[in-house]
């Protein structure tokens, strides 16, 4: 109740359909495929099996890691995707092994070709995502060739994706792409707006002068999906509430995924780690 001689004039009121300020978070929480790896790779558990827990875990996107997919016949990738609305969740993307990293050219023209089949399927599955690797450097090679080979695979790959309205998300995973400095030069190289950092917190291999957060924070501008653990590779505890503030202040929109390698049991510890990702993601979303 507005207290005696004080109203609520409408100028004070926020407009709900004003639209939100650029900066404004929308961190949504999602899960990758790849938790429930052994499940999957035992067939004790399939595809459409996952993208029902993530309805019962209340996710709002689940990445569909095509590791484990039956096939990629049109007729099974449309089933996923039926099944998927008529659940009501997304795919928050799909993630496939494709690495660019190749000294030959005749083996970097069979990985654009493979990564160009992905983004043909993650098409099908209606995702506007695909995760794609850098790769490990190659004996002899400098970091600077291993860079040229991925920014030629990726601005081809990504000229492709762009005609179907999908961003290629490079990992900061194990290998030439382990650091921020060399995800930061290949995104300015590939320079297109259907390239991006498929950003895992955990993989940076810290520098004196750039720990982990560090890198992470670099990265965050062109984060286009991330991968979330509870520990960096050194097994060091990683303070999610601080990685949240990253993204935040970043104005980051799009998923936070659980991508579980603990060594808990994935039926108990996969939906532990959601809860703590839906947590934060309700306290520094603003919608």
């Amino acid at each position: 109740m507005v207290g005696a001689g004080k109203s609520i004039s409408k100028e004070s009121k926020p407009d709900p359909a004003a639209p939100l300020p650029a900066s404004a978070p929308r961190l949504l929480s999602g899960c990758c495929a790849y938790s429930f790896r052994k499940a999957l790779a035992s067939k004790q558990m399939t595809m459409e099996d996952f993208i029902l827990k993530g309805v019962e875990m209340g996710l709002e996107g689940v990445d569909m890691t095509v590791y484990w997919l039956k096939s990629t016949d049109p007729g099974y990738l449309a089933g996923l995707r039926h099944l998927a609305l008529k659940n009501g969740i997304p795919f928050s993307g799909a993630a496939c092994g494709s690495s660019m990293v190749q000294a030959d050219k005749a083996k970097r023209d069979k990985v654009l070709d493979d990564i160009k089949k992905w983004i043909d399927v993650t098409d099908a599955l209606g995702a506007s995502h695909l995760r794609v690797f850098g790769g490990d450097l190659p004996s002899g090679a400098t970091e600077e060739q291993a860079i040229g080979w991925i920014v030629e695979t990726m601005k081809t790959a990504c000229e492709y994706s762009g005609k179907k309205g999908i961003t290629l998300g490079i990992e900061d995973h194990s290998g030439i792409t382990q650091t921020a400095k060399v995800c930061l030069e290949i995104m300015r190289r590939v320079d297109s707006p259907y390239a991006g950092i498929n950003l895992d917190i955990t993989h940076f291999v810290p520098s004196p002068g750039e720990d982990g957060y560090a890198q992470i924070e670099a990265c965050v501008p062109y984060a286009t999906h991330t991968h979330i653990r509870e520990v960096f590779d050194d097994q060091q505890p990683i303070d999610l509430d601080r990685v949240w503030r990253m993204f935040a202040s970043a104005g980051y929109k799009g998923y936070m995924s659980a991508e579980f390698e603990g060594k808990e049991d994935p039926a108990t510890g996969v939906p532990k780690l959601v809860d703590k990702i839906k947590t934060l993601c309700r306290k520094y979303s603003t919608v």
